[in-house]
């Protein structure tokens, strides 16, 4: 199971940098890069919640499953 991460197309998308992001939903723009980068084994919804109000999205605009 992989689970794609379009965290930077969005940033682009809202012409938003990944420190105003972290900023907006308080945390760290060390978490959020790591989300971004794939390389996260989990997210809390409360910062999933904070992420899509920010950039305005659905959970799947920024999450999307890919099966192997």
């Amino acid at each position: 199971m992989k689970i794609n991460v379009h965290l930077d197309r969005l940033l682009v998308d809202r012409k938003i940098t990944l420190k105003q992001l972290a900023e907006d939903v308080g945390v760290t723009v060390a978490n959020l890069s790591i989300l971004k980068n794939g390389h996260a084994k989990a997210v809390r919804f409360s910062t999933l919640s904070g992420i899509c109000k920010a950039l305005d999205c659905q959970p799947g605009d920024l999450l999307e499953y890919v099966s192997e």
